[in-house]
């Protein structure tokens, strides 16, 4: 398996991954174009964030994007792993363990880079149990949003 940053070339498996993963976790049913746009605009401005590929055999099979957020507590920046997709065949194999790994060992080596987030479904106990098995641990903060529909 490889993990790389994602390329441009391969914004349409982000969609489709995308996609698959809204209907899967939320039964939310995303508009495709809006979605490309959206993914596009990552690899446009990567002021918005980088994605990240796992590979094996020239396949992509499961990606993540980081995003940005300033810390004035810490001066420094905290990666924020959002839109994890495993393909099914691909799942409880480690795949989202060598993605994570790369990320850590990305956030290990600059000084400026003081840790890692993430957010998931309560609901999803699985996700909670492979995050916290990678040495996550679920944070004090609550989580509020507003979003416009």
């Amino acid at each position: 398996m490889i993990v790389r940053e994602a390329i441009p070339e391969e914004a349409p498996q982000l969609v489709k991954f995308q996609v698959a993963m809204a209907l899967e976790t939320e039964n939310l049913i995303l508009d495709r174009e809006t979605v490309t746009q959206g993914v596009m605009a990552v690899f446009l401005d990567s002021a918005r964030g980088n994605y990240f590929i796992a590979e094996e055999n020239g396949q992509v099979i499961a990606s993540l994007l980081t995003t940005f957020e300033w810390s004035d507590w810490r001066n420094g920046t905290v990666l924020w792993i959002q839109s994890v997709y495993v393909l099914p065949e691909f799942r409880r194999k480690g795949t989202y363990r060598a993605l994570y790994t790369h990320i850590k060992a990305i956030v290990e080596r600059d000084h400026q880079l003081k840790g890692i987030r993430l957010y998931a479904d309560k609901t999803n106990t699985a996700a909670g149990q492979v995050y916290e098995k990678l040495g996550m641990t679920a944070d004090h903060y609550q989580l509020f949003e507003w979003l416009k529909l």
